[in-house]
């Protein structure tokens, strides 16, 4: 029987969802971070858990053709790139591989999967950090993302996977922080909680956040100031206010401290605006080259004139708005109301407002209702979802099977919940699923989005 601290030996043979390498110690099914398919390691048990051991890296015996050198110094210790050790083609291969298997285990599906959209850059992608913070028994301020499997900070002053101009911010505004006095309290005692950063790669426009548990920061008001005489590119400083002891990164009220709560970006040639606490993919470029897919799976091949969409998790409008460009008819749903207030704001300025109304509330409560035809001649608008990762609410599914939309494109950030969603909407009969695209939006980790097109039997 295997025992905790225990040395042994293993060889990996695939990833976890998590990006762990699995291998097996005799009988025993061990999970270890940092481990890659090909590897063979010298591993030492951790901890037991129900059908499986952690375990952790004791040495390489020898690497995986695919391992790499790192591009981060950190990857070793932080919990935020799982896979900067695995070669960027290997890295592709296996998000496209979990995405079949995913389809295959959970749904039972063989629709063709194509082959996944990479990213054109690995680093330097994120437009959006929000980064927890400490303070050490010395008043020493830290920042930077959790150790795997902990809540124990992994200090930074750089992160490769950001965007250069939020990341060269890092360090100095560290530094003001640390000489601020603020008390720090990511638990939600009080004080400062996290620091958030938005950059428009379009525009190179910045918005610097900072989440509390309260008001009660002397000083913030001159020092958000100085931060925008200092930074031409910061356009604004916020202060979002979280006293919840959760997990929850934001919460629901944000002020604006210094400048405007909103910074523009360009996105599909069109102007929208973004603010600190609404949703906005993290990788514009991929984004961006989502769009062509997205057009297809709605397309029919029929001509009769301008269609309706009914766009559910609309956000901000992201991809509502270039359709509305291309002629179709727009209703977005929220349930974020600061989102649907600058969906609004973005339409008007892309004068697109006559084709795009945003309505806050429930996807789950009205999507049925909102389904109905509104355009005479069209037996139902066509659907986009682009739900959260826990996919779509059973009412939200049943209102899809009553109302029948012919075409549905289903844009998710969980294999496993899309498998789940799309089994129910083919295993009843009512959708063929034409195709599955995988997108790498997030290189280095172990996360893939998906864009599913199915078509009304």
């Amino acid at each position: 029987m295997c025992r905790a601290g225990e040395l042994g030996e293993i060889s990996v043979d695939d990833l976890s969802h998590q990006g762990e390498g699995i291998g097996r110690l005799g009988t025993e099914v061990v999970f270890v971070p940092g481990g890659l398919p090909g590897d063979r390691l010298r591993i030492r048990l951790v901890r037991r858990h129900k059908g499986h051991w952690s375990g952790e890296i004791a040495g390489i015996i020898s690497p995986s053709p695919d391992r790499r050198r790192s591009p981060c110094i950190l990857a070793d210790h932080c919990g935020g790139c799982s896979l900067q050790p695995l070669d960027d083609r290997a890295q592709t291969r296996w998000k496209a591989q979990q995405v079949l298997q995913t389809l295959q285990r959970i749904a039972g599906l063989e629709a063709p999967v194509r082959p996944i959209l990479a990213a054109s850059a690995p680093l330097g992608y994120r437009n959006r950090a929000i980064i927890p913070l400490e303070r050490n028994a010395d008043g020493i301020l830290r920042a930077g993302y959790y150790r795997r499997g902990s809540h124990r900070i992994v200090n930074l002053n750089r992160c490769p996977v950001l965007d250069a101009r939020i990341d060269d911010l890092i360090q100095p505004l560290k530094q003001e922080l640390e000489a601020s006095d603020w008390p720090i309290d990511r638990h939600g005692g009080g004080g400062l909680r996290h620091l958030a950063l938005r950059v428009g790669q379009a525009t190179g426009e910045v918005l610097i956040t900072l989440v509390s548990a309260d008001r009660d920061l002397p000083g913030l008001e001159a020092m958000a100031n100085a931060w925008i005489a200092r930074w031409p590119e910061v356009v604004g400083v916020c202060l979002n206010l979280q006293d919840q002891p959760t997990n929850r990164l934001l919460g629901e009220h944000t002020l604006t401290v210094a400048g405007r709560p909103w910074l523009e970006e360009g996105f599909a040639g069109l102007r929208y605006r973004i603010g600190a606490d609404t949703f906005f993919q993290v990788n514009t470029g991929q984004a961006e080259a989502v769009l062509p897919s997205l057009l297809e799976a709605l397309a029919d091949g029929s001509d009769h004139g301008p269609r309706e969409l009914v766009d559910a998790y609309c956000g901000i409008g992201t991809f509502s708005l270039p359709l509305a460009q291309r002629g179709w008819r727009i209703h977005g749903l929220e349930q974020h109301a600061p989102s649907v207030e600058l969906a609004r704001s973005n339409a008007a300025l892309n004068g697109l407002e006559g084709m795009a109304q945003f309505e806050c509330t429930t996807v789950a409560h009205v999507l049925g209702e909102r389904l109905q035809p509104h355009v005479e001649a069209v037996a139902a608008p066509y659907l986009f979802v682009d739900p959260p990762r826990r996919g779509l609410e059973p009412n939200a599914l049943a209102a899809i099977e009553t109302a029948r939309p012919a075409r549905i494109a289903y844009l998710s950030c969980d294999p496993a919940t899309l498998a789940r969603d799309l089994g129910h909407l083919t295993g009843t009969g009512t959708y063929e699923l034409l195709w599955l695209q995988p997108i790498d939006f997030f290189p280095n980790t172990s996360h893939v989005e998906c864009l599913a097109a199915l078509r009304r039997r």
